[in-house]
């Protein structure tokens, strides 16, 4: 089978090594436009284009695929890869976190298919992972589904499940679940070549939207349940990141966990190395783990506390 592939981040340069590997000729690639990145802010390419490059695979990088768009230069980006598409051979186009809308015109060329990390029709949108974490999910998983005009409401091709274990990240579980989808869509693919591959609809009960994460919602308030807090600090690591202010210092939170103890929400109940770092919530509190301070490294609670000692202070 020939397979056009479009995607952006590292989840998606995954199943495009996949499939690579597997064999899948892919002779066109569409990912995002290169990005500023890093202290320097200079223009990175993407996850999926550096793996393209670097086996000879032609890329694309269109600002839009609308060809109805209102910007005269999106339209054209976008005249042109529709072309592009309509004149090339190929059979399926898999896309995985791709980023850009793919508009009608295009799902009516060949058929798509899109690797969606969360187990559907929960967690519909940009940032499944994410929003399982912070819901208190106990498991998620990938699920291969064909692609319409809809939100991630396409039929079902195949899925997966897996466990969210307490201590798991968005970065340790978007590992999972990359390695995942990878398998699973050389998997589908197969199957589709012996015409196997089945698709059922999604059930109209249990839809969820995971909305993209914005910035502010890092912003650890203490006045919310530990419980809650404690899935949010794990649902923004590594991105962006929960944080709190103490003293006027901004101080990123990467990793805690419950602890009992009770005050002021806020509070630094204690901060030495037998108890670590305990901050009252408004039910519960919780202990932090690793945290960081602006322009410094990722620390432990104990290597931290030499250079801001947290004693008797308060997470405003």
């Amino acid at each position: 089978m020939r397979v056009v592939f479009a995607g952006t981040p590292e989840f998606a340069a995954s199943a495009l090594r996949a499939l690579h590997q597997a064999g899948f000729e892919i002779p066109l690639v569409l990912t995002q436009p290169d990005r500023p990145a890093g202290r320097g802010m200079q223009l990175q390419a993407s996850a999926v284009k550096q793996y393209a490059l670097a086996h000879g695979i032609e890329v694309a990088q269109p600002l839009s695929l609308r060809t109805d768009s209102k910007d005269p230069q999106r339209a054209e980006q976008a005249q042109a890869i529709h072309q592009r598409l309509l004149d090339l051979d190929y059979d399926v186009m898999v896309v995985a976190a791709y980023g850009l809308i793919l508009p009608r015109a295009t799902l009516d060329i060949k058929p798509c298919i899109n690797i969606h990390g969360s187990l559907l029709p929960r967690w519909r949108g940009a940032a499944p992972i994410h929003r399982a974490i912070e819901a208190g999910d106990r498991e998620t998983g990938v699920t291969i589904m064909g692609m319409e005009e809809g939100l991630d409401t396409g039929p079902m091709m195949l899925i997966e499940r897996v466990a969210i274990g307490d201590t798991d990240t968005t970065g340790s579980l978007h590992d999972t679940l990359a390695e995942l989808g990878a398998n699973m869509i050389v998997e589908a693919l197969r199957k589709m070549a012996q015409g196997q591959l089945d698709a059922v609809p999604q059930p109209e009960q249990g839809v969820t939207y995971a909305a993209k994460i914005s910035k502010e919602e890092a912003k650890l308030d203490f006045g919310l349940p530990a419980t809650l807090l404690w899935r949010r600090i794990r649902a923004f690591n590594p991105f962006p990141g929960a944080h709190g202010l103490v003293d006027d210092v901004t101080v990123k939170i990467w990793n805690a966990e419950l602890a009992p103890g009770s005050g002021a929400p806020g509070q630094v109940l204690s901060a030495d190395g037998q108890h670590g770092i305990v901050v009252a919530c408004a039910e519960g509190a919780l202990r932090l783990t690793e945290l960081q301070k602006p322009g410094g490294k990722r620390l432990p609670a104990a290597e931290f506390l030499k250079s801001l000692p947290l004693a008797g202070m308060r997470f405003s």
